[in-house]
């Protein structure tokens, strides 16, 4: 049986790659790069596209915001021009998503890491600093919480003001709008913030070697009282909703905070500010890398996508004075990029 799936999935990605290879572009239709995945790289990915598509003699690229998840299905269907090119993500692939590729006949993924980005929790720029801890998030966030009587158990969330999870904090309502299940930034933010601030119980923190499945349950479960509301993968509507109800939170990307800085702040996070420098040391808490995968298959049958390669990783693109770091990508050390570089030239397959 194993003998059998395997070569069911040897022949998918041939006739793929027969499918791409036999259709000219003017008569597939695809003489264009598409790209879906992460909202948080769509930006990123879309300035390139347009300075690739102004420099070269190829067409721009599609690029679509399908969060990361979204994007790893379409990019895992299949090879051939019905499927995307190149998936952006918020995170690193699961194992589960390289199998699901491998299953559907996608193999020879390349990871490219294009550098870092930290999770704001940001408010309306006319309110006052915020300072929070990952604990006063968790505490704010989770379906549950330990027991207010001081006992280890786990009751259900009853915050409903700032002050109720700590005194310091004001006495104002807990509202906080955030992306859905299929976001990497929503992946990145239980993992980092949430798990964080479920760690500083130390009886919680001791599940995670008894149970890992129950400790992850605790830690990740977001609230389902209305608390935290989901607004789709749309981190510019975040910022809209905030103006208009400046008492609100909202989870989004450093660059979108970056680039809007006139309407929305971000709060300190365990006393470290979201700034682009804090990001890049590492001081800041919720910080996370960035990502595209690329079919191998595609490449040099795509008009276009060795070359696009090429552009997202130039020292003009996501260098240190590069044009995506005036847009808030934090970049990554030079020896980290010549790395990732000399994956990308040599097609190297992701590996887990």
């Amino acid at each position: 049986m194993r003998v059998h799936r395997v070569l069911l999935s040897v022949i998918a990605s041939f006739a793929g790659i027969l499918a791409l290879s036999s259709c000219a572009p003017g008569q597939s239709g695809r003489n264009f790069i598409v790209i879906v995945g992460s909202s948080t790289m769509y930006p990123f990915s879309t300035i390139v596209a347009e300075r690739f598509g102004r420099r070269t003699s190829f067409k721009t690229p599609k690029v679509e915001a399908t969060g990361s998840g979204g994007g790893f299905k379409l990019f895992c269907a299949g090879i051939g021009v019905r499927h995307p090119d190149i998936t952006n993500s918020s995170r690193r692939i699961k194992p589960s998503e390289l199998k699901m590729c491998a299953s559907n006949g996608v193999g020879g993924v390349v990871e490219v890491k294009v550098g870092y980005d930290g999770i704001a929790v940001a408010y309306a720029a006319t309110n006052e600093t915020l300072e929070l801890t990952l604990k006063d998030l968790w505490l704010a966030l989770a379906k549950q919480v330990p027991a207010p009587d001081g006992q280890e158990a786990l009751v259900n969330n009853p915050h409903v003001l700032w002050s109720d999870v700590n005194a310091a904090l004001p006495a104002v309502r807990i509202e906080v709008l955030g992306p859905p299940p299929t976001s990497g930034t929503r992946d990145a933010f239980v993992e980092l913030a949430m798990e964080g601030g479920c760690r500083s119980f130390n009886w919680i923190a001791a599940m995670a070697y008894a149970d890992r499945d129950a400790f992850r349950d605790v830690c990740h479960t977001l609230r389902e009282d209305g608390v935290f509301t989901e607004v789709g993968e749309n981190d510019n509507l975040i910022v809209q909703k905030l103006n208009a109800n400046p008492d609100g939170l909202g989870i989004l990307g450093f660059s979108f905070l970056d680039q809007n800085a006139e309407q929305v702040l971000g709060a300190s996070i365990d006393g470290v500010a979201p700034t682009f420098e804090n990001i890049g040391n590492g001081r800041y808490p919720i910080s996370r890398p960035l990502y595209f995968y690329v079919k191998q298959a595609h490449v040099d049958v795509i008009p276009g996508l060795r070359e696009f390669l090429g552009e997202f990783t130039s020292d003009r693109s996501w260098g240190d004075e590069g044009y995506l770091a005036s847009r808030g990508l934090v970049p990554m050390p030079e020896n980290e990029r010549a790395q990732v570089l000399g994956d990308v030239l040599a097609l190297t397959p992701v590996s887990l």
